[in-house]
């Protein structure tokens, strides 16, 4: 097994914001390298066959160390049992119906989540010019 292949592999959407502030923070709180971080956003970027880019931009999506493919609420828990500040969110999360739950909110959020990136953009660019 490959070092990628120990660890969670997470899909994130580096020309998203939110997303790269999220995946900066678990970046700063993997100090074991439990996590590949592969930002689907960059065009060369080599996927597994059963995950096309299009797919990959619009939800979050790992690869567990087991080698499964978890998307949405289950792949979130999944990288929080990873990382030491989050594995008691992970536990919570993982109590029963708790993950159903986060996933709804999580498609809800999806929609969403365009403008908010715009507007965190916007923020960014009016801090930068003061």
């Amino acid at each position: 097994m490959t070092d990628q292949e120990s660890r969670t592999v997470v899909f994130f959407d580096g020309s998203c914001p939110l997303c790269r502030s999220e995946i900066q923070m678990y970046r700063r709180q993997d100090a074991a390298g439990a996590l590949c971080l592969v930002d689907v956003s960059v065009d060369h970027t080599v996927l597994p066959p059963t995950l096309d880019r299009e797919t990959a931009m619009g939800r979050f999506h790992i690869i567990g160390s087991g080698g499964q493919i978890l998307s949405g609420a289950a792949a979130f828990v999944e990288v929080w049992r990873q990382l030491p500040g989050w594995r008691w969110v992970a536990r919570i999360a993982a109590l029963p119906g708790l993950t159903a739950l986060l996933e709804c909110g999580y498609r809800a959020f999806l929609p969403l989540r365009p403008r908010l990136a715009q507007g965190v953009e916007r923020a960014r660019h009016l801090i930068r010019k003061d």
